[in-house]
């Protein structure tokens, strides 16, 4: 996995938009809210995303994963390199940190989103 293709990824899910945050951090985001955020200029490239409270974890505990800086109490986890999880496994985690995040906006935004 590379950049371009996990910026693909994320784009390709309903009303994403993405933003440069904090000067580094390319952030993908529904109804305002970030979902994803990869960090640009490190070699290697990270990423953090939401998981599921039951997952959070085993997944601080897998090689290559630590928990998130400044929201891991919100159960993100950081990947410290994109390429330690596959392209089937990047599938499903951005998937579900963006219908985590989605579940939790008010309910005008959801509406608002499902009219785009």
């Amino acid at each position: 996995m590379n950049i371009e293709a996990l910026q693909q990824l994320c784009k390709s899910l309903p009303a994403v938009t993405e933003d440069i945050k904090w000067g580094n951090d390319l952030c993908f985001c529904i109804g305002g809210k970030m979902f994803c955020v990869v960090g640009l200029n490190q070699s290697p490239t990270s990423a953090s995303f939401k998981v599921l409270d039951e997952e959070f974890e085993e997944i601080i505990h897998r090689e290559g994963f630590k928990p998130a800086p400044y929201v891991a109490r919100y159960k993100w986890v950081l990947a410290e390199d994109i390429n330690v999880l596959s392209n089937s496994e990047w599938q499903h985690y951005v998937a579900q940190s963006y219908a985590l995040i989605k579940d939790k906006l008010p309910a005008k935004v959801k509406k608002e989103l499902n009219s785009l």
